[in-house]
């Protein structure tokens, strides 16, 4: 099948390969020269295991294409995915200019039936909006408007897309349903749910879905901060709760807050949904004001343990980016630590494995950036770790202790154990525990 994707960030690139590697021809649109440019020469711009490779491979194979030309691209698809930019206006809605914008494009340049999907994270009724949109120069039977939310986690969207829980499709339309399943059908062969449902509902389930799973997290990191006024420990309450099979495992982590391009933005624009239709949404509320609350946590720790004395202290940082396995730094808990800490006069010695360049974008020179995480924390005054990469699990304290000024630790994401650590002659300060 030939398909569309408008746009080449996160969703629409990784949709746009993944979709190419089960065999379709996919053209990719995106108005940014210079970075069409780059991905026709195999420059990928974000960081994501598996993606170079899938990548490679169908650009070889002549699958994956890229313009941008919107007329050209979409010359001759069946489908065509809108993977555009929905970030948080001022008041927290999320801005559609853009989908707005190729929507109207569309209007003038689709001539046989094509099925218009809403791929990025929209408000619930922006498939009405870009049916309206389309209708303004289209008979109703060239075209149907479909939301189909994705669900992919930062640093394993590959196998997300490729192995997905479910396939959510929007739409009241049969013969759009026809198409998706059709596109779909390679990749929930072993039985995954395809669920469809009308297209309001099916914005609503991303929202939903996120928000609640902010929402967790947002729980579990006032949990951990009461457990350290009361002296429990929170990783043997996370255990104890994530072993009731009502609850589950997953996202009890307490941490330094979360980031990245999903949660926060769409906390918010449902929040914000909310109070445009008169509905208090008192939860979506607290959620982001303890988030909020949760990025300075860390450099409040260390803080308190220099007795608000910081100016000319060296603090090494693990970890920039907002989780571990990308080099997404948007709103990432880390820029926050940063800001708190310069502003206290602090010297700050970075290392990430990925997001460093990402970084030096914001904060420029303020901050040095080290070459590796040993690097980072030579003659260091306290080390503050705020990304859980692997490679900082395991590292080697008693050469730690030696090139730090002084054996300290602030663990924003309790990657070590306690007994462990102090037993190792660090002072070690962690989240709850």
């Amino acid at each position: 099948m030939k398909i569309a994707v408008v746009g080449t960030g996160y969703v629409g690139l990784v949709a746009g390969t993944c979709f190419a590697d089960s065999g379709n021809i996919v053209t990719c649109v995106d108005v940014d020269t210079a970075k069409v440019s780059r991905l026709k020469d195999g420059q990928i711009p974000i960081f994501e295991p598996g993606l170079e490779a899938l990548f490679e491979r169908n650009i070889k194979q002549g699958r994956l294409l890229f313009t941008t030309s919107l007329a050209d691209g979409i010359e001759g698809a069946k489908i065509i995915f809108l993977a555009l930019p929905t970030p948080s206006g001022a008041d927290g809605a999320a801005d559609l200019s853009a989908v707005r914008k190729v929507a109207s494009e569309l209007s003038k340049l689709i001539k046989t039936y094509t099925v218009i999907v809403n791929k990025s994270t929209v408000p619930v009724g922006t498939a009405h909006i870009v049916h309206t949109i389309l209708s303004e120069n289209l008979k109703e039977d060239v075209f149907d408007v479909v939301s189909n939310p994705e669900f992919l986690r930062e640093g394993v969207a590959v196998d997300d897309f490729l192995k997905p829980d479910r396939i959510i499709i929007g739409t009241s339309s049969p013969r759009a349903e026809e198409l998706m399943r059709q596109l779909y059908n390679p990749f929930v062969r072993q039985g995954n749910p395809v669920i469809v449902m009308d297209e309001r509902s099916a914005e609503m389930t991303k929202y939903a879905a996120n928000a609640y799973l902010a929402a967790r997290i947002s729980f579990m990191n006032e949990i951990a901060n009461l457990c350290e006024l009361l002296g429990a420990d929170v990783d043997q309450v996370r255990k104890g709760m994530g072993s009731d099979s009502r609850i589950g495992r997953r996202f009890l982590f307490p941490g330094v807050g979360f980031g990245g391009s999903c949660f926060p933005k769409d906390v918010r624009a449902l929040a914000t949904t909310a109070r445009e239709n008169d509905y208090d949404f008192k939860i979506l509320k607290a959620v982001m004001h303890v988030n909020d609350l949760q990025k300075d946590i860390l450099s409040t720790k260390i803080s308190r343990y220099f007795d608000d004395n910081l100016k000319g202290k060296t603090i090494a940082v693990w970890g920039l980016a907002f989780k571990p396995n990308t080099d997404d730094i948007r709103e990432a808990p880390a820029l926050t630590i940063l800001a708190r800490l310069l502003n206290k006069g602090v010297r700050i010695k970075a290392y990430d494995p990925e997001a460093m360049e990402n970084v030096r974008q914001v904060f420029g020179d303020k901050i040095e950036y080290s070459t590796s995480e040993y690097e980072a924390i030579q003659d260091a005054d306290a080390l503050a770790i705020v990304t859980e990469w692997n490679e900082f699990r395991n590292p080697d304290f008693d050469h730690m202790k030696k090139i730090m000024k002084a054996p300290v630790i602030f663990d924003g994401r309790n990657i070590y154990d306690v007994k462990v650590t102090r037993d190792k002659g660090f002072y070690y300060d962690s989240i709850g525990r």
